[in-house]
């Protein structure tokens, strides 16, 4: 179950676990942790609206290789948390780090919004011969 929401404790709470459940493939976690109107957006990709596309979304990682997701630094207020991290996860089956900056927008619990900014060039080179 998601961390109430409200305060800046609550959603750093909420954030560490959101990203725990990407680590152990917890698809209905996850998907519990989105508002139904949220939107995903890597920055160098299309951003994904509502929760229905991503699901589907998130299904699509259901095979995938568990990665590790190392909180680097996190801060949190009422409303927002931001984190630094380094991804190491599998694409194409070949490992692949990422440093990523996100940004959540918290709204009752729930993730209302989530951006990350990060180099697509180590994700594209997994899928080069």
């Amino acid at each position: 179950m998601m961390a109430a929401g409200g305060s800046a404790e609550a959603n750093d709470a909420l954030v560490r676990e959101f990203l725990a459940a990407w680590e152990r493939r917890d698809t209905a976690y996850i998907l519990d942790g989105f508002t139904e109107d949220a939107v995903y957006h890597a920055m160098p990709l299309r951003p994904i609206v509502g929760k229905a596309a991503l699901g589907d979304w998130v299904r699509g990682f259901e095979d995938v290789p568990p990665g590790h997701l190392q909180i680097r630094h996190q801060v949190a207020s009422a409303a927002v948390v931001m984190n630094e991290r380094t991804d190491a996860i599998t694409l194409n089956g070949k490992p692949v780090t990422l440093p990523i900056c996100a940004v959540f927008e918290v709204d009752g619990g729930r993730i209302r919004a989530w951006r990350e900014y990060f180099d697509l060039a180590p994700a594209k080179a997994a899928f080069e011969s």
